[in-house]
C-alpha cells in the first residue's frame, strides 16, 4: 500500500517502524530538516520536508495515488486540515489525530464534513485502557474481544502459583474446568505458545483467554483476584488524566490528582469538580508520604516524562500498592521498567499504532475474512487477533486436529452465537464463527493465514 504520514513525532515514528516492516510504500512529511534525516537514516522510507496542508508538499509526497494518509502533528487543526486536502487530491482513505477533549463533541462533524475516514485519540484510548486495568486490579494488561465477551489478560507468574513447575497436560482438568487456555508465555526475551509439555515458572508472564467470568475463576483459584479499586492516586495533570478522571467518576471511583502547575491546577478543578486536585510535585517523595498514598487502592503515573513515572511508579509499589501502572512510550524504558516487575506500563504511542495497524491489514484484506480486532501482546513479540468466519475461509466443518497450522499459530477461541468454545482437536470452523487466535507471525491478514498446507476444504 502506498502511505502518507504527516508528522514524524513520537507516533508518527512508531508508525512508520511498524508499518515498514511489513513492506508498505511509505513517505514521511515533517517540517523538520533534523527529524527527516533522523528518520530517513533509520528506516526505509521517502522523506520530504514541508508542511503537510500545503498542496505543492502533498503532491510532492504523492497524496493523489495514496492508500492511506495518517496526520498525527501535534497539532489537531492541522491533522484535520491535512486529512481534507489530501482526500480533495485523491486519497483513498484519511486518519487524523485529534486531541483536544474540546473537539470531542464534534467527531462525527468532522468525519463526515472533512472526509476524515478515522479519528484516534491517543489519550482517550490510553485512559480506556488504564480504566480496564483498574476494574481487574489483578491482571498486567486486559484486552477485549468479541464485544467483551471474551477478553485477554497477561499476569505475572509468582512462587506458590498451582501452575508452577507442572506441565500444562498434567494440569488440563483444573484448567478445563474453568473454561480458558493460556495462549502464550513470555520468559526473559523468548516468547513460547504453550502446548500440554509447557512448564511454567516463577516470574514467567502468562496470558490466559476466556469468558470474564472463568478469568475471574481462575484468579480466584490462584488466590490473586481483587476486586475493582474504588479510590485512584493519579500524577499529572495531562490530557490522559482528564480522560480517565471523567471515566473513573461513572465508574464511582474517588480521584485524588496531584499536579504540580498551578493554573493547570485551577483548570483541572473546574473540569473535574468530583475529583480532589492538590496543587505539588508529584515525583517528591514527601509530597507522595504527606498525601497519604497508601491510602489508594491503585496509582497511576501520567506526567510528560517517562523517566518520573517510572521512578515514582516503583516507588509505590515498594510502598505495598495494590496496583501500579505507568505510563511510558520508550520501548527499552518500559522492558527495564517490567524486569523490575513493574507489569502495567501503559505506551500512548504503541496504543495508536496498534489501532492504525488493525485499519491497514483490513484495508489489505478486504475480500476474506474479517480482522475485528489486532493487539499486540507481550512487549510486541506476538499478536492476538479476532476474524469473522467467511464462506472463503478454507476447512469448513473440518476437526482442528486435522488441519496443519503454521508455526507459532495458535486458535484460541472460537465464539459461535451465543457459545465461546475453547477448541479441542475435534472444534471445528463454520460460516459466521468469530475467532481469536494468537501468533507470533506479524503477517497474518486473513484467517487463511494461519494454514501451513492445504487441507481438505469443507463445505
Amino acid at each position: 500500500m502506498n502511505i502518507i504520514i504527516v508528522g514524524a513525532g513520537k507516533v508518527g515514528y512508531a508508525l512508520a517502524e511498524q508499518l515498514s516492516r511489513e513492506d508498505h510504500n511509505l513517505t514521511i512529511i515533517d517540517t523538520s530538516d533534523e527529524t527527516s534525516r533522523r528518520v530517513s537514516d533509520a528506516l526505509d522510507v521517502i522523506c520530504v520536508r514541508g508542511n503537510g496542508v500545503t498542496l505543492p508538499v502533498l503532491e510532492q509526497a504523492g497524496a493523489a495515488q495514496a492508500d492511506l494518509l495518517i496526520a498525527v502533528t501535534d497539532l489537531d487543526e492541522v491533522n484535520m486540515v491535512c486529512c481534507l486536502t489530501a482526500k480533495k487530491l485523491g486519497a483513498r482513505y484519511t486518519i487524523a489525530r485529534i486531541r483536544n477533549p474540546e473537539y470531542f463533541e464534534n467527531l462525527g462533524h468532522f468525519k463526515r464534513d472533512m472526509g476524515i475516514g478515522m479519528i484516534i485519540n491517543p489519550e482517550r484510548a490510553t485512559a480506556r485502557e488504564i480504566a480496564r486495568l483498574l476494574r481487574f486490579p489483578s491482571a498486567a494488561n486486559i484486552e477485549s474481544f468479541c464485544r467483551g465477551r471474551v477478553e485477554l489478560m497477561g499476569f505475572r507468574v509468582q512462587e506458590g502459583d498451582f501452575l508452577v513447575g507442572k506441565p500444562l497436560h498434567a494440569q488440563a482438568d483444573k484448567l478445563k474446568k474453568l473454561s480458558m487456555l493460556l495462549c502464550a508465555a513470555e520468559r526473559g526475551d523468548d516468547l513460547i505458545i504453550p502446548n500440554g509439555s509447557f512448564v511454567p515458572q516463577a516470574d514467567d508472564t502468562l496470558y490466559a483467554i476466556g469468558q470474564p467470568a472463568a478469568l475471574d475463576q481462575f484468579f480466584h483459584t490462584l488466590g490473586r483476584y481483587t476486586h475493582k479499586a474504588k479510590s485512584v492516586f493519579v500524577v499529572g495533570g495531562g490530557r490522559i488524566s482528564v480522560y480517565l478522571a471523567k471515566l473513573l467518576e461513572k465508574m464511582h471511583v474517588r480521584l485524588k490528582l496531584v499536579e504540580q502547575d498551578e493554573e493547570r491546577c485551577r483548570t483541572l478543578s473546574e473540569l473535574l469538580p468530583g475529583a480532589m486536585v492538590i496543587c505539588g510535585d508529584g515525583t517528591d517523595q514527601e509530597v507522595l508520604d504527606s498525601e497519604s498514598l497508601t491510602a489508594s487502592d491503585a496509582f497511576v503515573a501520567l506526567t510528560d516524562r517517562d523517566e518520573d513515572n517510572l521512578i515514582i511508579s516503583l516507588y509505590a509499589a515498594q510502598q505495598g500498592m495494590g496496583k501500579v501502572i505507568a505510563k511510558c512510550n520508550r520501548q527499552n524504558y518500559a522492558s527495564i521498567a517490567r524486569s523490575c516487575g513493574l507489569d502495567s506500563v501503559i505506551s500512548p504511542k504503541q496504543i495508536t499504532a496498534t489501532q492504525i495497524l488493525h485499519l491497514v491489514r483490513g484495508m489489505e484484506n478486504s475480500q476474506g475474512s474479517v480482522m475485528h480486532a489486532l493487539y499486540r501482546i507481550a512487549n510486541d513479540k506476538a499478536e492476538a487477533l479476532e476474524f469473522t468466519v467467511s464462506k472463503n475461509t478454507e476447512n469448513l466443518g473440518v476437526a482442528l486436529k486435522d488441519l496443519k497450522l503454521k508455526d507459532g499459530v495458535l486458535i484460541a477461541v472460537i465464539v459461535r452465537s451465543d457459545q465461546v468454545i475453547i477448541p479441542e482437536g475435534s472444534s471445528y470452523f463454520q460460516e459466521g464463527d468469530s475467532v481469536i487466535i494468537v501468533t507470533r507471525d506479524h503477517t497474518i491478514l486473513d484467517l487463511n493465514d494461519i494454514f501451513d498446507a492445504p487441507g481438505p476444504v469443507g463445505g
